[in-house]
């Protein structure tokens, strides 16, 4: 059985933390800003807005603050301040104990993934895969999917909608949600964090990776079994794509659809999710309801 954390009332605390790469201190306290505004009260946390080299501090700093917001039992919801890398560094020393007595919604993406795909293979709690921080600016304020996190907090049901893809491979399906960003995904292969994807719906997205790099971390994920038996396959967006001096000859879509052609599962392409404005938040370790067809509906199910 899954467990979900309890969801947001007004006035409760939510804390913001750095766990990889840095972030400018200005974006993330309009961000808190943007979060003070749906009811809530906003901790920033000390990561928030320092650099040490590409990480916001060091391994045991950005440790300590995790697990503290983790521990606190004041904190609700941890919404993270961007990724980047880092996450995995400090992963196997989090202790889980508290947590798991306790659970709260952990929300972000990319980096992120590690945590997430962690939680849920580990203790079979649901997590948030969405905006962060780094996403919440006045450009992006009043649209749909920095409303889906406030909704998702809130613990509405989400139904999301998108247009058909040329590549998608129609049908109806269920089955928890699971995965994230491809190369954190393919990272944890063969680790104790890697999440069990027998009977689910596994989500991939990705940014600024080789296009060949693409395709061997796909077989990486073919070849470790992670592919042979999901119940569908949720394609987000795969944004600023590499080339070498010779081109690879496919796009990020064909690659995936190439890989998988065998399986008889549903299969969508550009899902609003991932490195883009377009970034629905979902939850991870939730059963969902996919159907595709003339248009893809990825619905919550309670």
């Amino acid at each position: 059985m899954v467990k979900i954390p309890p969801y947001l009332k007004k006035g409760d605390l939510i804390g913001i933390t750095c766990s990889s790469s840095k972030m400018d201190l200005q974006a993330a306290e309009y961000a808190r800003g943007v979060l003070s505004s749906w009811g809530y009260h906003v901790h920033l946390g000390i990561t928030v807005g320092t650099s040490f080299h590409n990480f916001s501090a060091p391994d045991e700093l950005r440790l300590e603050e995790l697990q503290d917001m983790l521990d606190d039992p004041e904190i609700k919801a941890i919404v993270f301040g961007r990724g980047g890398y880092g996450m995995v560094c400090i992963l196997d020393k989090l202790d889980f104990t508290k947590f798991r007595k306790a659970p709260k919604w952990l929300c972000g993406y990319s980096d992120i993934t590690a945590l997430h795909s962690h939680i849920q293979q580990k203790f079979g709690i649901a997590t948030l895969h969405s905006m962060m921080c780094s996403g919440i600016t006045p450009d992006t304020l009043d649209n749909e999917y920095v409303r889906s996190l406030a909704t998702a907090l809130k613990g509405k049901p989400y139904r999301y909608t998108t247009a058909a893809h040329p590549l998608n491979r129609e049908g109806k399906t269920s089955g928890i949600l699971v995965g994230g960003n491809l190369s954190m995904l393919a990272n944890l292969s063969g680790t104790p964090s890697q999440v069990n994807t027998k009977g689910k719906i596994l989500l991939l997205e990705d940014i600024g990776e080789y296009r060949y790099n693409i395709d061997r971390m796909m077989y990486n994920l073919k070849r470790a079994g992670w592919l042979d038996k999901l119940a569908g396959l949720v394609v987000g967006s795969f944004v600023d794509g590499k080339e070498t001096d010779t081109p690879f000859g496919q796009s990020e879509y064909e690659i995936i659809s190439n890989l998988v052609k065998e399986y008889d599962y549903p299969v969508c392409f550009g899902f609003p999710s991932g490195h883009s404005a377009e970034n629905y938040s979902l939850k991870l370790g939730v059963k969902h309801e996919l159907k595709i067809g003339a248009k893809t509906i990825l619905t919550e199910q309670l």
